[in-house]
This record gives C-alpha cells, structure tokens and sequence, in this order.
C-alpha cells in the first residue's frame, strides 16, 4: 500500500496572517517597522517644517500659523494631528531600536526580558507622546 504525500497547505494570506495571536513583543516589533514607514512617509511634511521654521521670520510665522490656522484648505487640527502621529513614530522607533539594540549587546533573549520590554516600550511611547499631544494641541 503506498503511502499519500501530505499537500501542503497552499500560500499565506494576510487574512490567515491575522488570525495568529503574537506575544506583546511581536506587536512591538510590528509597530517598530510601521513607525518607520510613517516617518519615511512623513519625510516630505518634516522637510517642509524644518524648511519654513528656518528661512525667515515672516515663514516661521506661516509655519507656525499652520498650527492656528491651517495650510490651505487642511484645517489645524489635521496639520497637529500628523505631528501627533509623527511623534509617536518617532518616539516608538527610537525607543524599540534601543531595546533591539539593548537586547542584541547583552544577549538578552528570553520570553519574559522581551514581553517586560515590550511593556516598557509601549509605556513610554505611549505616555511620551500623551505628554507631548496634550502640550501640542494646548491642554498646557
């Protein structure tokens, strides 16, 4: 009697992606990349800003009436909440870099140092940003 061979299961989609439940340290890591596709994103938007904020005193004025008033038919808030969303890409990828690089100088790889970790950097990406939101959009 010959024995059948398996069929393998066919290609991954992202449908069948999403139905895997990841430890705390593989959404880090997930959100470590899409924080730099934002801030590659961004760039254009961040070259604008450090553009306008250093040519003159009448375009620091435009820019920061961007802030207050928008830029052409993008209202304010939209404007401050691209900046929110660039603070926390840059915040989250700079503080999961450092614990990549933490982790890969002290060989650091266990299950519990990288669900702590994970925490860690979620915290402080998050409050951070909170911090900095709160004060960017005027709470004080």
């Amino acid at each position: 009697m010959a024995a059948t061979p398996k069929q393998r299961p066919g290609t991954m989609r992202l449908v069948d992606a999403l139905q895997y439940r990841l430890p705390l340290a593989g959404y880090v890591s997930i959100l470590h990349r899409i924080s730099g596709i934002v801030m590659f994103a961004l760039l254009p938007f961040v070259i604008w800003m450090f553009d306008t904020s250093l040519t003159s005193e009448i375009s620091y004025d435009s820019f920061t009436n961007a802030f207050v008033a928008g830029i052409g038919i993008v209202p304010a808030w939209f404007v401050k909440l691209t900046c929110l969303g660039l603070i926390w890409s840059y915040l989250h990828h700079f503080i999961a870099g450092v614990r990549h690089l933490y982790m890969d100088a002290t060989h650091s790889v266990t299950k519990e140092f990288g669900r702590s970790s994970a925490v860690v950097t979620l915290a402080l990406s998050l409050a951070l940003t909170a911090a900095l939101g709160a004060k960017l959009f005027g709470l004080y």
